[in-house]
């Protein structure tokens, strides 16, 4: 019996079609077998040009790659700080040559006080409320001699910050620190503070900070930088931000203006007690000493030459260095590192 109609034929064109599938494959294999062999025998030259390093074609040894020597450096520790505190406010030349004097290259920096926690600003400033500016005919002259020195000599401006009764009485609205009742806030020496939160109190306190820079300040220590802690402090009426963010927000303030300004190599620190570095907050003060480690480069603090290494390691602990205020020069190995001798 005849098979189906057409069977034969189409079993025959189906086993070609077959084979020819077969090849291809055998190709691609074949292809990619090649493209694993290429990229395992491409090496590159020095310029980045590549070529095949066939092993048949190597007629002797291959020479030892000469292994690189990799030297990393590790970044040098900044010099310690040995700062004098200059005792006259306004400065003058004769003040200036006397520290130089009594300093007899001992010390690398000389501290400044260009505003004071009276209120008193002891240069020519742009910014200061009027009346507040209290100089000497050759202050200019002393601060520029100061700044400019050779020799690496660190100028640092003292600040006092929100400790300020007179700008504080001038604006209460704008800059005081207010009480409960609506009226300025007196502490518990009779004195009046800024309010951080208050926009007019950053902008001020930013203005002599800028105003210290252009006249060569390498660093800006701010002193008197809390909430007053005596007192009857329940009649503070508080920032409604907090006591650590309105902190937080003044210090921020005063680094952007810096910045800002071009004196992004300016240093700036905050004068602080020892409480906060080895407690790490004092709640009455609003002072946080991570707070302080996010924006400044070093905190201060007064202190004694037993106390200091320890109050070094929680500071380096938070990430920031610490620079002791000391009454006495010290001594020792303690004498290698940082320290600001007060005078005053």
């Amino acid at each position: 019996m005849a098979g189906a109609k057409g069977y034969r034929s189409y079993r025959g064109r189906g086993t070609k079609k077959k084979i020819l599938l077969a090849v291809l494959l055998c190709l691609v294999i074949l292809a990619a077998a090649v493209v694993i062999w290429v990229q395992g025998h491409m090496v590159y030259d020095a310029d980045g040009t590549p070529h095949l390093d066939i092993p048949w074609q190597q007629t002797g040894e291959q020479e030892p790659q000469e292994e690189l020597d990799l030297v990393i450096e590790e970044p040098e520790a900044p010099p310690a700080v040995h700062a004098l505190s200059l005792t006259a406010a306004p400065l003058t030349q004769v003040s200036l040559k006397e520290a130089r004097t009594a300093a007899e290259g001992s010390y690398n920096a000389f501290a400044v006080t260009l505003k004071d926690s009276g209120g008193t600003v002891y240069f020519d400033s742009r910014t200061a409320l009027s009346g507040t500016v209290e100089t000497a005919a050759d202050t200019a002259a002393a601060l520029e001699s100061l700044t400019q020195a050779d020799g690496g000599v660190t100028a640092i401006a003292r600040i006092s910050a929100l400790l300020d009764p007179v700008a504080a009485r001038a604006d209460v609205e704008g800059m005081g620190l207010m009480n409960t009742g609506g009226y300025i806030f007196y502490d518990g020496n009779n004195l009046n503070w800024l309010d951080p939160s208050k926009e007019a109190a950053q902008a001020y306190l930013s203005g002599i900070a800028v105003e210290a820079a252009e006249l060569g300040f390498q660093e800006i220590l701010l002193t008197d930088f809390s909430f007053p802690t005596e007192g009857s402090l329940d009649r503070i009426a508080y920032p409604e931000a907090g006591t650590r963010e309105s902190l937080r927000a003044c210090l921020a303030a005063i680094r952007t203006a810096l910045d800002a300004a071009g004196y992004e190599e300016v240093a700036l620190s905050v004068e602080t007690t020892a409480r906060v570095i080895v407690g790490g907050l004092d709640e009455t003060a609003g002072v946080a000493l991570t707070d302080l480690a996010d924006v400044v480069d070093r905190v201060y603090a007064v202190t004694t030459e037993e106390q200091a290494p320890a109050l070094s390691a929680a500071a380096e602990a938070a990430g920031v260095a610490f620079v002791p205020e000391l009454t006495a020069a010290p001594t020792g190995t303690a004498a290698e590192g940082s320290y600001l001798l007060l005078t005053e």
